[in-house]
């Protein structure tokens, strides 16, 4: 049928569930946003009731011994009228599109199908089988850009009946951005922490939000792009004894890049690097644009889009592999990129 690309249309859909879409694909680099948009969707479809008859939650592992039990669960009719809704998260090495065939070919589905899933190249696997298909819908889930950040930081702010200071709201955009659920839950904690006083400063975000393991990862990201391979090695190190995933330092290193394209693209228009990284919006927060500087001075666009390349490699192998095999391929590409970084220093 369609996918569905910007903000407001992918809100309005998953506020109304319109009953034109019967298989509904939500994927991307951002876990949290795909489980946050997930939940509103079922939640618009089922009113909100938790009802065993009209809501069938399964994951991969239900599919490995069983691939038509998907099917099966679709074409059953709810006992007591209603749409039914089969919700499929972590189909981890199901063969899901194999399962999904039954319903791609049916010309009348009485359930919704909705499916979550990782990140998903354009043209491949079950992007390309929803995205072409009449009845269905894909809709991607990447890190929040900053116009998605300030609407989440306004949400949560007006329904804790808060402001927030300039350089607070900078300092907190600095922060988030990696994984919906993740942002939306330090934002929370952040208003919890300021109830009652009517505002957010800037020192609440640094006592609630700029806690180690984020710096942390800044420091890892800095390092991966400034070649500091020792820095790399041992942020990496405690990343990893703190309890930190290695995708959320996977993802945080993917958006970095990303803006270091942006900005390359508007240095080589011809701004000066200094105003380029001062602009940027979420802004980089201020003890780290020194470092900015220095890798746009490193970092030409061939040799961005071939960091990219490696990276999105790196979380696919993350993905497929046991978590350990997972981890140090994404470990093996942030030094193997920190020392392209380094060589072109010199």
């Amino acid at each position: 049928m369609v996918a569905l690309k910007s903000a407001s249309e992918i809100d309005l859909f998953l506020r109304k569930a319109p009953s034109s879409a019967a298989l509904v694909l939500i994927f991307g680099t951002d876990d949290g946003l795909v489980a946050e948009r997930g939940r509103a969707l079922v939640k618009a479809a089922t009113g909100g009731v938790d009802d065993p008859f009209l809501l069938v939650k399964l994951s991969g592992s239900d599919l490995v011994d069983d691939a038509a039990r998907l099917a099966d669960e679709a074409f059953t009719l709810p006992m007591f009228g209603g749409r039914r809704v089969v919700w499929l998260r972590e189909p981890g090495r199901a063969n899901v599109a194999g399962a999904l065939e039954p319903l791609f070919e049916a010309t009348d589905l009485p359930s919704l199908v909705v499916v979550e899933a990782g990140d998903i190249k354009k043209g491949t696997g079950l992007r390309k089988l929803f995205e072409e298909h009449p009845r269905a819908v894909a809709i991607e889930c990447r890190a929040d850009d900053a116009q998605a950040l300030e609407r989440l930081i306004e949400e949560e702010l007006k329904r804790a009946g808060l402001t927030i200071d300039p350089d607070a709201r900078d300092a907190l955009e600095a922060q988030l951005g990696a994984d919906r659920m993740a942002s939306r839950g330090e934002v929370a904690k952040l208003c919890l922490y300021a109830h009652g006083r009517g505002r957010v400063t800037l020192d609440d975000v640094a006592a609630i939000v700029g806690d180690a393991s984020a710096f942390a990862v800044d420091e890892l990201v800095d390092a991966v792009a400034g070649g500091d391979l020792d820095t790399a090695d041992m942020v990496q190190w405690k990343l990893e004894k703190s309890g930190t995933p290695a995708h959320v330092a996977g993802l945080m290193v993917i958006r970095h890049f990303h803006a270091l394209s942006r900005m390359r693209a508007e240095v080589d228009a011809g701004q000066r690097t200094e105003s380029v990284v001062e602009g940027q919006r979420p802004p980089i927060f201020f003890k780290r644009r020194p470092a900015t500087i220095r890798q746009l001075g490193i970092w030409t666009q061939p040799r961005i889009d071939r960091a990219l390349g490696l990276l999105d490699q790196a979380m696919l192998q993350s993905r497929l592999k046991p978590p350990g095999l997972g981890s140090a391929a994404l470990s093996d590409t942030f030094l193997q990129i920190a020392r392209a970084a380094r060589a072109a220093r010199r």
